[in-house]
């Protein structure tokens, strides 16, 4: 009996046991992994077969990258082949600084682009604030971008499709910073439409429990992926001895350590730890970003072994 020839496909939706394969054509079929376990992540290149309706996950081709948090008791893995993060947040809620600098911790270990966007720029005294305290980022290699998609979508979709053209980039924020609004700006309807496929899977309305990958041209050239939200992320895959490698800040400094394997917390000769802010150096290292990375240094010693 001759063997059924096997597709190439997208996962664009991941429904825990179920994932959305948008085949070559551009049809869109429910698929199930090969055997108990689903590995499958959105972004995935995969080989499938077609059964009845549905079709049967065969293969993953080799990812590029995968963005993912793991804490003590689990991995979650966001999204796989990504080209850019779009770390959202808005000038209210207030949002957390060790969120915020885990969450870029976590891109620049997997060597994908971070983009910070602060939403809500119409609300002038909170929004001044929040810009002020997120100097530290901007002097940076990511920027902030001031974003108000409520009250100026047009203006902030004309900038958000260039800086987004011919890329895949996770949308990634709290709760209240505007991530379903951002999403139907630029992909008018995807929400919807992903509300009625999980309704059709029995999964309940759609309340970004799921990732989802919408394509924002009709070139499918630039997609973005929505994500859930999350209260916590863990970095105990991140090695603690790299750890300020993966903070630009810190890294800028640490060539000049007076040894190799300084973990910039104590020892003498510390080039990071002379560069931290003060009366005499207003422009160095923030305060809070080096408090930050050494509780987490701290914290990553504690539950990680190398």
């Amino acid at each position: 009996m001759q063997a059924q020839a096997l597709n190439h496909g997208l996962i664009v939706a991941n429904y825990g046991r179920h994932f959305l394969v948008e085949a070559t054509d551009g049809k869109r079929l429910i698929c199930h992994s090969r055997g108990k376990k689903s590995l499958g992540l959105v972004g995935d290149r995969v080989l499938w077969q077609s059964s009845g309706d549905e079709g049967t996950i065969e293969k993953i081709e080799k990812r590029r990258n995968v963005f993912y948090r793991q804490d003590q008791i689990r991995t979650k893995s966001f999204a796989a082949n990504l080209d850019q993060i779009l770390i959202l947040i808005a000038a209210r809620p207030e949002f957390s600084s060790k969120q915020l600098s885990r969450a870029l911790i976590a891109a620049e270990a997997e060597r994908i682009t971070p983009i910070i966007g602060l939403n809500k720029s119409d609300l002038t005294e909170p929004f001044a604030l929040a810009w002020a305290w997120l100097k530290p980022y901007r002097q940076m290699h990511y920027g902030v971008l001031p974003l108000s998609l409520k009250q100026s979508g047009s203006v902030d979709r004309a900038i958000l499709l260039k800086l987004l053209a011919g890329k895949t980039t996770l949308i990634l924020g709290p709760s209240g910073a505007g991530k379903s609004t951002l999403i139907n700006l630029l992909a008018p309807g995807a929400l919807a439409q992903t509300s009625e496929i999980s309704q059709a899977l029995n999964s309940g309305k759609h309340t970004t429990t799921s990732t989802t990958w919408y394509w924002v041209d009709n070139d499918k050239a630039t997609a973005v992926i929505d994500s859930p939200g999350f209260q916590e992320f863990g970095l105990n895959h991140i090695n603690p001895a790299q750890l300020a490698t993966y903070m630009p800040d810190l890294k800028a400094h640490a060539p000049d350590c007076k040894f190799y394997n300084c973990s910039h917390l104590h020892e003498p000769g510390c080039a990071v730890m002379a560069a931290i802010e003060s009366d005499a150096n207003p422009c160095g290292i923030s305060a809070n970003r080096y408090q930050i990375y050494s509780d987490l240094r701290a914290e990553l010693s504690q539950t990680t072994k190398y």
